[in-house]
């Protein structure tokens, strides 16, 4: 492993969703994301005053060809993010199911000797299996745990969270900040360089009804955005998964998506 400066944003979708156990759509998600960013209907500043329209401010290294063979996948993207990594971006990764950010940390990883995981979601995402598959969209912090990837794991916005996942979260000691912890005024603490991970669910419906797995109770846009802007460690690489425009022909979900985009980049900055 090697630590190396850290280098520009840079967009990365991954069309991918054959590991999601429920509804197909999110591998439709980057180039809707990359509109809503680009919108006439808004602008490129962020809100604490960065300008992402500027010359090299973010950068986008397209999406890429993945098909539905979950192995082959995996490693096409755990080569383009050490390939993204190794020439000076900083990946903000457009998905895709959750599946995909197994991968993407056993890539940042091998550049970051330290590394912490603050990952947004109504769930936990740690079966050791789901329904006969490892590497299922629910299992991807399970693998990152299991290969000791990453130092430390908080996992904010959780509300589904079972016996099984639970007995995971307590081997790994993974700090687990639900819903009913967040409203008793719980908030997360990182010393590492953190990698974000973002799955659109962890949101009330209310703010994003294009997921596949909608989950009553959960975080405003306003407060993931606090917690983004708050962050005192290096954001080295994120992504923002489970996003299914099927599930929401307005739009409001991309929306959200591209706001994530532009303030993790702007923190990035």
């Amino acid at each position: 492993m090697t630590g190396r400066p850290l280098g520009t944003p840079t967009l990365l979708g991954l069309p991918y969703d054959a590991s999601s156990s429920f509804l197909k759509g999110t591998a439709a998600a980057p180039p809707l994301i990359r509109q809503a960013l680009h919108s006439p209907a808004g602008n490129p500043w962020t809100e604490t005053g960065i300008d992402l329209g500027a010359d090299r401010a973010l950068a986008d290294a397209g999406d890429v060809p993945l098909g539905s063979s979950a192995a082959d996948a995996r490693t096409k993207i755990e080569e383009a993010v050490r390939t993204l990594l190794e020439s000076g971006g900083r990946p903000i990764v457009l998905g895709g199911d959750h599946s995909v950010t197994y991968p993407i940390v056993r890539a940042v990883r091998w550049f970051h000797p330290k590394l912490s995981i603050l990952h947004f979601d109504a769930h936990p995402d740690l079966y050791p299996e789901f329904e006969g598959d490892r590497y299922s969209h629910a299992c991807p912090f399970a693998r990152i745990l299991e290969e000791k990837l990453v130092d430390h794991v908080v996992q904010v916005g959780i509300r589904t969270m079972n016996a099984v996942q639970r007995t995971q979260a307590e081997r790994y000691g993974v700090e687990v900040i639900d819903m009913r912890a967040w409203v008793a005024g719980q908030r997360p603490t990182l010393h590492e360089p953190v990698y974000l991970s973002i799955d659109i669910d962890a949101f009330d419906p209310a703010f994003a009804p294009g997921v596949s797995h909608r989950e009553p109770g959960g975080l405003t846009a306003r407060e993931v955005l606090t917690v983004l802007q708050g962050l005192t460690v290096p954001i080295v690489g994120a992504d923002i998964v489970e996003f299914n425009p099927a599930q929401d022909p307005s739009g409001v979900t991309a929306t959200l998506c591209a706001k994530l985009v532009k303030e993790i980049a702007g923190k990035m900055t």
